[in-house]
């Protein structure tokens, strides 16, 4: 009865051709799967936040949502603005295409969105991928602060500083302004239009609002500089002076 029980006993002690580490080797090896299975997630979320701490500090995408700056920007085009062209004492110059949050210019109400779909379609627009909030919009600089903005002479076209613009950009078929105006434009403040003049919702709609259409310059969010989507139009947003303008005043 012993001797039965012996021959089904199993010796605990390692294989003759096993090393007394042999066990632990393989335990590591079983092991590594289950933590290799988390770095790609890792690294995604990495990789997210990099590119999101990226948008919001250097270097945003933006789609482009409407007809408003044709030919120059159609709709689905992503544009890559730089948020860092007026950071460090440089200002928006005319002929500049520029993202600005119309808060307090453009628009005069509050704008309700379910905080969970608000972070959604941020994160989306961040990076490029969604729509961008209604309060923000692309534009070309017309006037800067201190400029003397009108329409129309008497060949139709708006002028700076007694300068007529020479409007190259224009969507054919366009004409410079259907509406008349005549500002000076105050310090720290742009004004602002489409090049899709016909579609365009910009200064000339504001002149009755508080700051009379006027973009506040701290309300720029940066200039547009680059198309990169689709690969077909990807080209740089040459920024034309609008103006062979004189001394401002």
């Amino acid at each position: 009865m012993d001797t039965d029980v012996q021959l089904t006993e199993r010796d605990p002690s390692p294989a003759p051709d096993q090393g007394p580490d042999q066990g632990s080797r393989f335990a590591r090896f079983t092991a590594r799967p289950a933590g290799l299975r988390h770095r790609p997630v890792t690294l995604l979320a990495l990789c997210l936040a990099f590119v999101l701490l990226l948008s919001a500090f250097v270097a945003q995408p933006f789609l482009i949502p409407s007809s408003s700056m044709e030919n120059t920007l159609q709709i689905g085009d992503r544009v890559l603005v730089n948020k860092l062209a007026y950071r460090f004492g440089t200002e928006p110059a005319r002929g500049d295409v520029v993202v600005f949050d119309g808060t307090g210019s453009f628009v005069h109400r509050e704008q309700g969105e379910n905080p969970v779909t608000g972070l959604l379609r941020a994160t989306g627009a961040a990076l490029g991928l969604a729509r961008p909030a209604e309060t923000d919009y692309v534009k070309r600089v017309i006037g800067i602060g201190g400029d003397h903005v009108t329409c129309c002479d008497e060949r139709g076209r708006i002028e700076v500083n007694g300068e007529a613009v020479r409007e190259g950009y224009l969507h054919p078929g366009d004409a410079p302004s259907s509406v008349t105006f005549d500002i000076v434009v105050p310090e720290g403040k742009l004004w602002v239009m489409g090049d899709h003049r016909a579609r365009s919702s910009d200064s000339r709609d504001h002149l009755g609002d508080p700051g009379g259409g006027t973009v506040p310059v701290d309300k720029v969010i940066g200039r547009a500089d680059l198309i990169t989507w689709p690969v077909s139009r990807w080209r740089t947003l040459s920024a034309p002076i609008p103006a062979a303008a004189g001394s401002r005043g």
